[in-house]
């Protein structure tokens, strides 16, 4: 498939040198203005969504997220397919220095077959509305045995001019130290890739596992939306 983006313009050493120093990457201007638009406009017509989530009721925060179905729109499966194969050396990289027995395949359709046969077929990309004092708790978003430890989000407007406050915040749980709190703001059209449960940190007797959540702080006035994907299926 032809990719909706250039995904020739992502330099995969830079990625990987990020994502292994920090545990998240932000790569910008992947999407357009008009891809932008075009998600949020899409976000009220119903036929595109299997599931829709209001947070309060859960206590996952203050807000509403809508899971699309399959089939995907072309973009997201674009992003999905092209964007994996630069992340999944990354993990595989991962699991090798924290002796985890997981090999990720390259090709992203070989690691969907890997969820369908476990029974995790439901699609997890997810588009995500918040408006004044809306926020998420800090969590992961694993859906099954079998996932990804690596996912992305794509910013869809832009925070000083559509929104205020409603940071992206990682949270990352340091082994018998106070935990590391990360506050960032990318701008609309960037992708912000970043790790889904954990990553390896080096200490003086090798790597150890840093287990970290995402969130997002409270709005203080507009709103905001973000497109989330996932590359492993969910179980529902």
């Amino acid at each position: 498939m032809d990719a909706l983006f250039d995904v020739r313009s992502i330099d995969s050493d830079p990625l990987a040198e990020e994502m292994n120093q920090n545990g998240y990457a932000i790569i910008n201007n992947i999407l357009t203005n008009e891809q932008c638009n075009e998600l949020i406009k899409n976000y009220n017509q119903s036929d595109l969504y299997r599931k829709t989530v209001v947070m309060e009721r859960y206590r996952f925060g203050l807000g509403e997220y809508k899971y699309f179905n399959y089939p995907l729109p072309d973009i997201i499966t674009s992003l999905r397919q092209n964007i994996y194969p630069l992340l999944a050396p990354i993990a595989n990289n991962w699991m090798k220095a924290l002796n985890i027995p997981i090999s990720y395949p390259i090709d992203h359709d070989d690691f969907l077959k890997r969820c369908h046969d476990k029974g995790q077929t439901k699609a997890t990309p997810l588009i995500l509305k918040y408006g004044k004092g809306g926020f998420n708790t800090l969590h992961q978003d694993l859906y099954g045995d079998i996932y990804f430890p690596i996912q992305m989000v794509l910013f869809l407007n832009d925070a000083a001019v559509d929104y205020t406050g409603g940071e992206f915040v990682l949270i990352q749980q340091n082994v018998r130290a106070q935990s590391k709190a990360i506050v960032l703001k990318p701008k609309k059209g960037d992708i912000l890739i970043f790790t889904t449960n954990f990553r390896p940190v080096k200490g003086s007797k090798g790597y150890y596992s840093a287990t970290m959540k995402h969130g997002v702080s409270e709005l203080h006035s507009g709103e905001r939306y973000t497109l989330g994907i996932i590359f492993h299926d969910a179980l529902s």
